[in-house]
């Protein structure tokens, strides 16, 4: 599969073109790119790959069975839809629309043109979170009850200004959908937001968030960008025991350090470990090995379900249900109560 990459901030640069690269089935088409600075830092990351000055030129041109667009949030809908009606396959990066009616919309325009529609949900393929996926799945901790996940980042010069930006919609579609991933479907919303009046407008940067599950387990989410702190823990507790990691998120800050998984695709991705996760029962306390964190999972998954004619490993619907229990965290906010997901999707 040839895929184009619309956009080369760091999304574009750190979490989509290595792990193309790197994707069993996968080539690096083309990437487009406008302000000369980007362009340059392209030509030094990609010197094969062909530079467009847009989307319509990289369409043009021929050279893509697929595109990823990973453009500012507000720019992501017009794009999505230029590429499905363009007849091509479109990974979008999260939040791929403004909220769940207009992400439906997309899906829908994209079963019309019968092209495949996925979001880039990549952190399903942390190792944290693939090693309690796994530790869920082999019934170590029999039936689950409830899991914490925190994600505190001290990067406040990332967070998207303004009332349409902020951390909900950031770190929050990653904290969530691994929740839906882990847990299944949501039923309701308890949130609190933490807002700061920026140069851009009042912005949320902190969050808590509790979700209810359809299947009775709950979660309880937080995270922060503003408060100075560096920090990944996940608290999984069942009927058997528990089990806690606190982790490095291991594949950013190897990305960030100018390594590539296609250099080292079998050591890729395996948290340290002074870093794994203990296992808590009956039995004792057990040392879990990390399980390997693979990005470039999503796209073999994604071509492989071009190929098959089967679901994408995040649909354009599951992405929507997840931009609908963000809405519901900003109206629980807002409202001081919890809020069924129904309320949303209904409106």
């Amino acid at each position: 599969m040839k895929i184009g990459v619309v956009g080369y901030g760091t999304g574009g640069q750190h979490f989509h073109t290595p792990f193309i690269a790197a994707a069993k089935g996968c080539t690096l088409a083309g990437i487009v790119a406008r302000a000369n600075k980007t362009i340059a830092k392209v030509r030094a990351d990609w010197p094969d790959t062909p530079i467009f000055a847009s989307l319509t030129d990289m369409i043009e041109a021929g050279v893509c069975d697929a595109v990823t667009i990973t453009t500012p949030p507000h720019t992501r809908r017009e794009l999505v839809l230029e590429a499905i009606n363009a007849g091509l396959h479109v990974i979008a990066d999260k939040p791929f629309a403004p909220n769940y009616a207009d992400a439906m919309e997309l899906g829908k325009a994209a079963n019309e043109a019968g092209v495949t529609l996925g979001v880039y949900q990549n952190r399903r393929f942390d190792a944290d979170l693939q090693t309690l996926l796994k530790v869920i799945a082999d019934k170590r901790l029999g039936k689950v009850w409830r899991i914490h996940s925190r994600m505190e980042q001290d990067s406040p010069d990332t967070i998207e200004q303004g009332p349409t930006g902020g951390l909900l919609r950031d770190l929050g579609s990653h904290v969530v959908d691994q929740m839906v991933y882990l847990l299944g479907p949501v039923v309701t919303v308890d949130a609190q937001l933490d807002h700061h009046e920026m140069e851009n407008g009042l912005t949320d940067v902190g969050f808590t968030i509790t979700l209810r599950h359809e299947n009775g387990a709950h979660s309880h989410l937080s995270a922060s960008k503003m408060n100075y702190i560096e920090a990944r823990e996940l608290r999984a507790y069942g009927e058997k025991g528990s089990y806690r990691s606190l982790t490095t998120d291991i594949q950013a800050q190897d990305i960030f350090a100018g390594k590539r998984p296609a250099n080292d695709l079998s050591g890729w991705g395996y948290e340290p470990k002074a870093n794994w996760g203990q296992l808590s029962t009956k039995a004792g306390k057990e040392i879990i090995p990390s399980q390997q964190g693979r990005y470039h999972d999503y796209y073999e998954a994604f071509e492989e379900a071009v190929r098959a004619g089967t679901p994408p490993p995040v649909t354009a619907e599951v992405g929507a249900r997840t931009l609908a229990i963000l809405d519901a965290a900003l109206f629980s906010a807002k409202e001081g109560r919890a809020v069924r997901v129904e309320e949303i999707i209904g409106t």
